[in-house]
């Protein structure tokens, strides 16, 4: 299996990149959003998704390992398939998406190609309580340095540090982050878990 493939563009199609790695070319499908930022001659390194199947091999690309989880956790809902997968991420980076899913916004979903009402409600509502699995899973919970930001308590402490490693992880500003994250423990108080903490600061943050 191919998980990363690294090179220069050989060209840019409607949606599609061509990686030339060692003078082989691979054929890599990707979100518009991924393929704006590309032109011939870049050097690019994307994380790979590979799917095998009886007649082909299709290769999909992404910028970060962060995305491709959103890409393959997309494709686990009923009715969304690679391309759609695709779409969605072309017009919503994982950022976002986190946000429409923690707000319930299933209108920004629908924004995309071949999404519609019905299937923007599903989406939503099903990756509603993935979606902080997806921000923390695989991340590292921050260093002693964020030590002075958590509130008193062991339990309460590990979930500020867990929501607020994610909200970084998710390209969130530290220091924006770090308010946020302290808005929604002062508001859900001691008890509150991880997941709760992320939604309630992600809606602080799309303020």
């Amino acid at each position: 299996m191919i998980g990363k493939l690294k090179g220069k563009v050989d060209a840019v199609g409607e949606s599609y990149v061509l990686i030339d790695v060692n003078g082989v070319g691979y054929e890599v499908q990707a979100s518009s959003r991924t393929l704006r930022n590309l032109k011939p001659g870049d050097d690019v390194a994307l994380t790979i998704d590979t799917h095998v199947r009886e007649d082909a091999i299709r290769l999909f690309g992404f910028q970060s390992e962060f995305e491709r989880s959103w890409f393959r956790t997309l494709q686990s809902i009923q009715g969304v398939g690679a391309k759609v997968a695709l779409s969605v991420l072309g017009i919503m980076s994982p950022q976002d998406l986190a946000s429409a899913v923690a707000l319930g916004n299933w209108a920004a979903v629908e924004e995309a190609p071949g999404v519609g009402k019905k299937l923007a409600l599903r989406i939503v509502a099903e990756l509603k309580d993935k979606a902080p699995g997806l921000a923390i899973g695989g991340h590292a919970i921050p260093a002693a340095g964020h030590a002075t930001l958590q509130p008193n308590g062991s339990s309460a402490g590990l979930a500020f540090s867990e929501a607020l490693s994610a909200l970084t992880n998710l390209g969130y500003n530290p220091a924006q982050a770090s308010a946020a994250v302290a808005i929604a423990s002062k508001e859900l108080g001691d008890a509150a878990d991880t997941a709760g903490l992320i939604k309630r600061s992600l809606k602080e943050l799309a303020r």
